[in-house]
């Protein structure tokens, strides 16, 4: 459910934000699901722990409105999942 919520408020906060989704970041709503989709086929391990507590702080970050550190939030969970996109 928290996995669910994270989601939902990462791709509402990029929807609110169509700039800074134009960027030529990776950070975007699309990859960011993509991250998510793939955490939830991941077995239970303390990378997955970490890299849901990165997502968490990026969906913290949004929330205040820090772009940029949500990005780095975001940049790290990928790194952390093996993820290319």
């Amino acid at each position: 459910m928290k996995l669910l919520v994270t989601a939902v408020a990462i791709t509402t906060a990029l929807a609110v934000c169509p700039a800074f989704a134009q960027k030529k970041t990776s950070c975007t709503s699309e990859n960011m699901a993509k991250l998510v989709t793939s955490s939830n086929a991941m077995p239970d391990s303390p990378r997955k722990m970490a890299m849901m507590k990165e997502m968490g702080a990026a969906n913290a970050a949004m929330a205040k409105g820090d772009m940029r550190a949500a990005c780095k939030s975001y940049m790290r969970a990928q790194q952390m999942s093996g993820q290319n996109s």
